[in-house]
């Protein structure tokens, strides 16, 4: 029987909204090999302002991400972009690559379709992953990077040795990428410090129909991707000034990571910790995210002291400091 209501594309729809209202449009790139990118970008480029790209994390499209509680905000300060990564929303590509790497390539090739020479880029969980190779990449086009809840000095063993809660990369794939109402649940106990109760099993089925069931092998391919063969040693130390932000309570990836990245990059990062949050920080304390961006991105705009912020030197952690807010 088909369904004559979904709550789910009624939101879509109304980010979709909300994208518009705010001087975004949507555009898809046609990059010539196989592959097609769709990215919100402004309606109007002011040249004044800073350009500003917003790489979402894995689930649904990039709207979802980063929805009411950010764009609105963005909007006000810089050239906003936002794409749909490979495989999500309205992006594809035939070619057989699965790495971050390669989606950083094709956020870059879009970026230069839109006449974009520097940027500021935000990569969320996933996203983080193809920030930082953006950044490793493309250096001279990138001027600040925001690592948020990304484990991108992950390495191989660590599933092996017990970092994560799960054992292997299928295990969190199913986890990451649910099919199921049960499965959907676990996911927002592993993401959220207080995930929502009583979610009816209609409404999450609805999510999975709408937002869960295209390219799920794609997307498996991709998290394999990201821990095959991945060594510290080999992860190169991006120059930019670089801010990372963490949930204290993170399961997706352990608050160790964050560490580990810090340590990494040294005297060239600075790290945020939320605490009370999981890796949906973004959803359990949006305005605090927003502070810790606007302060970061905009360095002439010098963030507001506040008697709830402890900053302590990372003496554990090399060099930099480590900001735990509460």
């Amino acid at each position: 029987m088909t369904k004559c209501f979904s709550l789910t594309a009624s939101r879509n729809w109304c980010l979709r909204s909300t994208f518009s209202s705010s001087g975004l449009r949507s555009t898809v790139t046609d990059l010539g090999d196989g592959t097609t990118i769709h990215c919100w970008v402004p309606k109007t480029r002011k040249e004044n302002r800073p350009d500003l790209l917003l790489l979402h994390g894995l689930g649904a499209n990039a709207m979802w991400q980063w929805g009411p509680e950010i764009i609105p905000r963005f909007i006000r300060h810089f050239n906003v972009y936002v794409p749909d990564l490979v495989f999500f929303g309205d992006s594809y590509t035939t070619r057989p690559d699965r790495s971050d790497s390669f989606q950083a390539q094709c956020v870059y090739r879009v970026m230069e379709a839109n006449s974009v020479k520097r940027l500021r880029v935000v990569g969320l969980s996933y996203g983080g992953f193809v920030a930082y190779s953006l950044a490793a990449q493309f250096s001279e086009a990138v001027e600040r990077v925001v690592i948020c809840c990304a484990g991108v000095c992950l390495e191989e063993k660590d599933l092996a040795e017990g970092l994560f809660p799960v054992k292997t990369l299928e295990e969190a794939a199913d986890i990451l990428l649910p099919q199921t109402p049960e499965k959907m649940k676990e996911l927002m106990r592993f993401t959220f410090v207080k995930p929502p109760v009583k979610t009816p099993n209609c409404i999450l089925v609805d999510f999975i129909d709408e937002m869960n069931k295209e390219h799920v092998q794609e997307k498996k391919e991709l998290i394999h991707a990201l821990a095959k063969d991945r060594k510290l040693s080999e992860i190169p130390k991006i120059p930019h000034p670089t801010l990372i932000i963490w949930g204290d309570k993170d399961q997706v990836f352990p608050l160790e990571l964050g560490y580990r990245l810090k340590r990494h990059l040294g005297d060239n990062a600075n790290m945020v910790v939320i605490k009370g949050t999981g890796h949906a920080y973004i959803v359990e304390k949006p305005k605090e995210f927003y502070k810790h961006l606007k302060s970061f991105l905009l360095p002439q705009t010098p963030p507001i002291p506040s008697p709830t912020t402890t900053t302590i030197a990372a003496t554990n952690h090399q060099n930099g400091h480590v900001t735990v807010t509460s």
